[in-house]
């Protein structure tokens, strides 16, 4: 006997019938009937995609067209469209819902196609009402599990990110804990991780957790813009301050007035303008070039860098009394040499992202192709991984990611490319190296400068000059580069 639970579910159960000939497509809607089936019935295949393609049985959160539907009966032979070009294009929205084809006595072999095509059954007529009764229960039963499956999966996603931030390892669950702690906190943060580890998405995720995220979220990368630059662009200018400065212009400190401004790679920031930053965070007041008044802001500072600061700090190169004022919650990011446990997850998240914007067929990674992802050294962090997993989803042949989908081997690029300059003939010099390696790198990352920085270690205004030392380009079109890079590069 079912329960008053189950007695719900099970009327709950929505079916659509599809079928050309009234009376047959009448016959089996009320049959539905006396199981618990909501029906709805549609005399062709155009006319059920078309209520498909309407959204009358679509759910917005997951995106399924046909998410509110537990089953689906089809006859096979229609004269507008075949059952089989029924499944084909409805196959194509990406649905799961079972799809069970009637079909003649004569059809067996095409409805056998059918089900190679994503058809869940098929009963032949004339066909015992019985056990048509136990397929049709057999298919919704299969729709319940896979939306139990699904939701499943949303919760395990849930118990493994925060903010956006996928991890289950130790060191991403104190990032987490960390997060939550200081977000409606007005104390500055410090960042510190490798490159690729993430630093923006864990300024972001404390700005957007606290009680500024209705206001701006300002970042920009120090690295990206010429010191002579850089004090404007964050405090803004007067009017004739200087040659070009035609208007009085905002800074970034007040752009981001009532929120948070993120300082990437605050490390390479020049010595004169971290003496500045240092008045801001003590007074809360800023100067824009070229003025004489100070205006108050309301604004909290998290820093990042890639760089040992305190390593900086005994070289010269960056003020202590600078790092304990932005290091009041300090926060750093494991590398993911440090976290493989997170692998998997991340690789998970990678693939399903990447697969819906380009339309791609794969489902998930062999065995084989994990493990090599679990052993692989990461230098690049997630952003490396990232990038490894589109490039394999658009590359992949199948609907899974094998070991010779994936464009890494054993030895990193730096290492193949050493092996092979190292090999026989007269040995290079440290300078010819170099001016090799880097031409390896900027034509292995298309040219992309901030890319080709960070795998050589660098910052890109080193980059510029090395180009220019070694004639990959000329002057001109260095500096034209210099100038176009953009403020809030990450």
């Amino acid at each position: 006997m079912l329960s008053s639970g189950d007695a719900q579910t099970v009327l709950s159960r929505k079916a659509l019938v599809v079928d050309d000939d009234n009376e047959m497509r009448s016959m089996v809607a009320d049959f539905l009937k006396t199981k618990g089936f909501e029906v709805i019935e549609s005399q062709s295949a155009v006319d059920a995609l078309t209520r498909i393609g309407r959204g009358d049985f679509a759910d917005a959160q997951t995106g399924d067209v046909c998410m509110r539907l537990d089953v689906i009966v089809s006859d096979l032979n229609m004269p507008d469209m075949t059952g089989i070009e029924f499944i084909e294009r409805l196959k194509a929205t990406g649905s799961e819902v079972p799809i069970i084809l009637i079909t003649a006595f004569g059809s067996i072999e095409t409805a056998i196609e059918a089900i190679r095509k994503g058809a869940y059954d098929y009963t032949t007529k004339p066909f015992k009402l019985a056990e048509f009764a136990v397929t049709v229960d057999r298919a919704a039963a299969y729709r319940h599990l896979k939306r139990e499956n699904q939701r499943l999966q949303v919760v395990a996603r849930a118990q493994t990110s925060f903010a956006n931030i996928i991890g289950k390892s130790p060191g991403m669950r104190e990032v987490f804990d960390l997060i939550q702690r200081v977000a409606d906190a007005n104390a500055s943060v410090l960042i510190t991780g490798e490159s690729g580890t993430g630093k923006e998405r864990v300024a972001r995720a404390i700005h957007e957790q606290g009680n500024r995220r209705g206001k701006k979220f300002v970042a920009i990368n120090c690295t990206a813009i010429p010191d002579t630059l850089l004090e404007s662009e964050l405090f803004g200018h007067a009017k004739g301050a200087f040659t070009g400065a035609i208007v009085r212009k905002r800074g970034l400190f007040e752009e981001a007035d009532g929120g948070t401004i993120f300082l990437d790679e605050i490390g390479d920031m020049d010595l004169a303008l971290q003496a500045k930053l240092l008045r801001v965070l003590q007074e809360r007041k800023i100067r824009a070039v070229g003025e004489n008044q100070d205006r108050d802001i309301d604004v909290r500072i998290i820093a990042a860098s890639h760089k040992d600061l305190k390593r900086a700090i005994k070289n010269g190169s960056f003020r202590e009394d600078l790092y304990y004022r932005l290091a009041v919650i300090p926060i750093v990011i494991p590398p993911l040499r440090l976290r493989r446990e997170d692998i998997p997850l991340l690789t998970e998240h990678f693939l399903h992202k990447y697969a819906r914007m380009n339309h791609s067929k794969v489902k998930g990674v062999s065995s084989d192709a994990m493990a090599s992802l679990m052993s692989l050294p990461w230098e690049g962090n997630v952003r490396e991984l990232e990038n490894v997993i589109e490039r394999a989803v658009v590359l992949a042949r199948g609907t899974e990611i094998g070991i010779s989908d994936l464009p890494v081997g054993s030895k990193s690029d730096g290492e193949s490319f050493l092996e092979g300059e190292l090999t026989g003939g007269t040995l290079p010099t440290i300078e010819d190296l170099e001016r090799r390696y880097m031409k390896f790198v900027l034509e292995k990352t298309g040219g992309k400068k901030e890319k080709a920085a960070q795998i050589l270690g660098i910052n890109r205004r080193t980059l510029y000059r090395k180009e220019r030392e070694y004639g990959f380009v000329s002057a001109d079109a260095a500096e034209e580069h210099h100038d176009e890079e953009p403020a809030g590069a990450d």
